[in-house]
């Protein structure tokens, strides 16, 4: 296993790598200090236990000093390891969204799911997905405010990328942990790519949580894929019109042919197009947001909505 990379961010907050298919940069989980412990935001999943554990250490963290997880949706590369977790930190309380909340308790309907979008890969990409104890898991809403050291986590329902999917205002610090609500901007690179999965993607839900993020103005954004963006406020601004980008050209294939593969390919030369020519060897975008899921979920979004029969 590599060594643990972590970042600090200032005001002992903590950026842990979890160095999900060996590759750096991601999937992140942030480490936020407590008024007595700590805060952890995102498991990743069970396959990145170890990388978390270590990460976690790394930070000058001691395990039972952890007293809350995070997650910001049941998505497997978000709270895919969150059983673990609690393995892990045995004094975590741990925290979902109330319509995740049973997923996390038995798992059953998220392991199906995800042997049928994977296939022979879901078992070694994910790793076995533990339930949650019942005893320790917590529904969120949004509206809640958790304590910090320094003031407030503030719980925002940011749903479209997924109806359980919330983001988290760290106030002291201005920052938004946003999941994947404002899309992916991995590490080296000025673009965003949007994060359009099945099954209930819903495109008007998913701007008016853009909208909703922007009215905080954040002075950052900490995205799980992957890390720290400065100017906030602005690049919630930009994340919209690609989105729309990605209807438009989607719509269009599915017009024509309403397939997956034909969707995806079409994405794919878009993306070509618009991409910067030092990004066309950049595999990354494909590991944790590729065109054929987005295909998938914009594909089962149009048939719900009557735009394609």
């Amino acid at each position: 296993m590599t060594p643990a990379r972590i970042e600090e961010l200032g005001a002992d907050r903590f950026q842990l790598d979890l160095d999900f298919r060996d590759v750096e940069g991601l999937i992140a989980s942030y480490a936020l200090p407590g008024p007595e412990g700590w805060t952890i935001v995102e498991t990743g999943p069970t396959t990145c236990r170890d990388h978390l554990r270590e990460a976690v250490r790394a930070a000058g963290i001691d395990a039972n000093e952890v007293d809350r997880v995070l997650v910001t949706h049941i998505h497997l590369d978000h709270a895919g390891g969150l059983g673990a977790a609690a393995e892990l930190f045995p004094r975590a309380t741990l925290y979902v969204h109330r319509d995740g909340l049973a997923h996390m308790l038995d798992p059953t309907k998220l392991v199906a799911s995800a042997r049928r979008a994977w296939g022979a890969a879901a078992d070694p990409l994910w790793g076995p997905i533990l339930p949650a104890p019942a005893a320790r898991l917590v529904a969120l809403l949004g509206g809640e405010r958790l304590p910090l050291k320094d003031g407030n986590l503030l719980v925002v329902n940011t749903p479209g990328h997924a109806r359980h999917h919330l983001s988290f205002f760290d106030e002291p610090t201005r920052s938004l942990l946003t999941g994947d609500a404002a899309g992916v901007h991995l590490e080296g690179t000025d673009r965003v790519r949007p994060a359009l999965p099945p099954p209930d993607l819903d495109l008007e839900a998913l701007l008016a949580s853009v909208d909703r993020m922007q009215e905080l103005s954040p002075s950052r954004l900490l995205y799980t894929h992957f890390g720290p963006r400065g100017d906030g406020v602005q690049a919630l601004r930009e994340y919209p019109p690609i989105v729309l980008r990605w209807r438009e050209v989607a719509l269009a294939a599915a017009r024509e042919e309403p397939s997956v593969e034909h969707i995806a390919d079409a994405l794919e030369r878009s993306e070509r197009e618009n991409a910067p020519a030092d990004s066309a060897s950049d595999e990354r975008p494909d590991l944790i947001s590729g065109t054929a899921m987005a295909a998938q979920g914009l594909l089962r979004y149009f048939r719900t909505r009557g735009l394609i029969p």
